[in-house]
């Protein structure tokens, strides 16, 4: 599979495919297609897998879509002003996404539900309990919202952010809570109560627009109900 993606603020990936390959994504995502594309709606795995990944934002069904006869092309665009990234997942290098960031991906990627382990980390880190781990073997696209600037943490190293601006991250970093220090600081500060911690190894993908973020921007200019 070759691909490009095109586009800055409203990106596209197009995926060109051989004879027999496939490429997975939920309902909806397909954007346009070479008419040789045969798509099979399926759980991808059975019903527990189809409730996980609902869990973690998608659909309970996917889309598999197969260039059949010759070589094929599908293309995917993002359903928010932003980015779309492609990774490589291998064994050992799994990824775990902020939920709903899944795209589509190879059939070889396996997208399942991320529960955190620390509480206060899902009450309170502003990301929810359930993000998206992606795993297997393959290349699978993922769509944020705004741009993405990257960090690669070292062992022990932390990177402090606001909530909502992780994008993703790899399976070997950490994910806390810190209270914002100071009872002024927390009620005028405007940041909130609590930030993300991250923790290396790994490396993260912080998004520069979170779509809260521009929901809470345009509250104030959209009509009230009577």
């Amino acid at each position: 599979m070759k691909y490009e993606i095109k586009g800055e603020t409203l990106p596209v990936v197009i995926c060109q495919l051989e004879a027999g390959e496939k490429m997975i994504c939920e309902g909806g995502a397909m954007s346009w297609m070479s008419p040789n594309m045969k798509m099979e709606t399926t759980t991808n795995g059975g019903i527990g897998k189809s409730i996980g990944r609902a869990f973690s934002g998608e659909k309970m069904f996917q889309n598999v879509y197969t260039a059949e006869g010759g070589p094929g092309m599908i293309a995917f665009a993002s359903s928010f002003p932003g980015s779309i990234r492609a990774f490589e997942i291998t064994p050992g290098n799994e990824i775990i996404f902020q939920k709903g960031a899944y795209l589509a991906g190879e059939s070889g990627v396996t997208l399942s539900a991320h529960i955190k382990k620390k509480i206060g980390a899902g009450l309170f880190g502003g990301e929810g309990f359930i993000m998206q781990k992606t795993s297997g073997q393959g290349i699978v696209f993922a769509e944020f919202d705004g741009h993405i600037v990257e960090y690669e943490l070292q062992a022990g190293q932390q990177m402090v952010i606001d909530t909502g601006h992780l994008a993703a991250m790899s399976s070997s970093c950490e994910i806390d809570v810190k209270t914002v220090s100071g009872a002024k600081n927390a009620l005028f500060g405007g940041e909130g109560l609590f930030n993300t911690v991250l923790s290396g190894p790994g490396h993260v993908w912080l998004q520069t627009m979170p779509i809260s973020n521009v929901a809470g921007a345009l509250r104030p200019y959209l009509p009230t109900g009577n």
